[in-house]
């Protein structure tokens, strides 16, 4: 016995009332219960749907789904990561290796001068403002596709709020330790400050990728990673 379409989309809102709210996780756990699903009426065809449901999915545990979740959570941050790499990468690259080089000098150059932890601390602010206004808008959005029931895929939520844990959250520790302690970076020694410096262009490399290039190629990667994406948007 084949489940219908109805008997399908009351999997999706099964999946959607235990937690389950992005819809290429929702998509493979149903593909899942309705295999489940037919294979346990073919040995007991007396059962009803609900049954059935209910049967397949004790199978998952006292957890429920948030095993499955967590498992592609984990996989998706690793393609998150690559992402990421991939497009800082290009930094290093002829002609923006010269923009890169020239904020590494300008840091090299600002932390040898006195006082240069309030050019540190007002440049972190800055990024922590702009970091804050970006999330603010993600958010946003997000909350009006859920408002109108729309389909919102894991990397799409990763690609406009999870950079945000990693830049916003480096960003405000540095912050932190650097005004709490009002280090003199122009006392250190020259390797020092090398190495900082080299850290702190990373790190712009960073926030502006995750901030601006990521945002821009968001429709190119999820129709990348998701065969049914460009499908879904034009339904």
């Amino acid at each position: 016995m084949k489940l219908s379409e109805n008997q399908i989309d009351e999997l999706y809102k099964f999946t959607r009332k235990h937690y389950v709210y992005y819809y290429d996780v929702q998509t493979e756990l149903v593909d899942h219960l309705a295999n489940d699903i037919e294979s346990i009426w073919h040995a007991q065809p007396d059962l009803s749907f609900e049954q059935a449901r209910e049967i397949s999915f004790k199978k998952f545990g006292i957890f429920g789904f948030m095993d499955v979740v967590e498992s592609r959570q984990k996989a998706m941050n690793k393609r998150y990561w690559k992402i990421i790499l991939r497009f800082a990468k290009e930094w290093f690259t002829i002609p923006k290796i010269v923009i890169t080089f020239s904020v590494f000098l300008l840091f090299f150059s600002l932390l040898q001068i006195k006082h240069s932890e309030y050019i540190f601390l007002a440049t972190l602010l800055v990024l922590l403002t702009l970091e804050g206004i970006t999330s603010y808008k993600v958010r946003k959005e997000h909350k009006q596709k859920e408002f109108k029931k729309e389909k919102i895929f894991l990397l799409e939520e990763m690609l406009g709020t999870t950079k945000n844990t990693y830049t916003g959250f480096t960003f405000v520790n540095l912050f932190n330790i650097t005004n709490l302690t009002r280090f003199d970076f122009s006392h250190l020694n020259i390797y020092w400050i090398f190495a900082i410096s080299i850290v702190l262009t990373l790190l712009c490399i960073l926030f502006y990728v995750s901030n601006y290039i990521l945002p821009a190629k968001a429709e190119e990667l999820l129709e990348e990673t998701y065969p049914e994406y460009k499908l879904s948007k034009s339904l």
